[in-house]
């Protein structure tokens, strides 16, 4: 097989992922303008469906409920992942490697056991089921992932350019300003934008530890699949869609400007 040919191969290959992984949600996208309600045929264009989300009191309701426990799952997953991180990198101690394995151990954990057993816990402290038990669980489940994004960032870091810091003067407030957080701030907008894609669109830990006034996005459609697939369901989908794209462009021209930031 010469060169020429494999090429194609590969391009073809390439081209053949990217059609299974984005066709589904190009044909999401399209139906949720459909006019009809049958996602079989093509009735026109309509915006109904977007508004009928918007005039729906029980769907704002739980996308808000789905904002406030991303982002404060988040914000908590960010800082215990990154200190995490860094004192996994400074200090050796032992047991370190039974910490890694438990922190492997939780990602790799079905859900569904975590769900089961974040149940009984708040059950036996008999904790209030809802958004702070969400947001808790949701803390506990993203920590692990944060830590292991932020942790990578230190790879073939030469830790004497602390201590030439501190020789010249610098305390070590400074060193980790000026010379850590800029090293693993990427780490960090990675790690905290995996926790709160995670967050978002859980299912399985909001079914065991979400209370009544609690329902959170993923939730109400999981709900509303009961009635069939309709374009409501598609609509409400692209905005969580339209979210996530914005949330990973933000990130992405974030990185890009610290990129050339450091460059210049």
């Amino acid at each position: 097989m010469n060169k020429k040919v494999f090429n194609w191969i590969s391009v073809l290959y390439t081209a053949l992922i990217f059609l299974f992984l984005y066709v589904p949600i190009f044909v999401v996208i399209v139906y949720s303008f459909n006019a009809s309600k049958s996602n079989a045929i093509w009735a026109g264009f309509t915006l109904d469906w977007y508004e009928k989300l918007f005039d729906d009191t029980n769907v704002m309701i739980a996308f808000k409920n789905s904002i406030i426990i991303a982002v404060s799952s988040t914000i908590i997953s960010s800082v215990i992942g990154t200190l995490g991180a860094i004192g996994l990198y400074k200090y050796k101690f032992r047991g370190k490697s039974i910490v890694d394995m438990l922190l492997n151990i939780v990602i790799v954990i079905p859900e569904i056991i975590m769900g089961i057993s974040l149940l009984i816990y708040f059950s036996q402290l008999n904790v209030p089921f809802g958004i702070t038990t969400l947001v808790l669980s949701h803390a506990t489940f993203c920590i692990p992932f944060v830590l292991i994004v932020v942790r990578a960032r230190f790879a073939g870091f030469d830790s004497s350019i602390e201590d030439a810091a501190m020789d010249l003067g610098a305390n070590r407030f400074k060193v980790f300003t000026s010379i850590i957080l800029p090293l693993i701030l990427p780490g960090i907008l990675s790690g905290a934008m995996l926790a709160f894609a995670l967050s978002f669109d859980d299912v399985i830990i909001n079914f065991f530890v979400s209370g009544s006034e609690s329902t959170t996005l993923p939730i109400k459609i999981f709900s509303m699949l009961k009635f069939g697939l309709s374009p409501e369901i598609n609509a409400l989908c692209t905005i969580m869609l339209i979210f996530i794209f914005i949330l990973i462009i933000v990130s992405q021209g974030i990185r890009f400007k610290r990129q050339d930031k450091n460059l210049n």
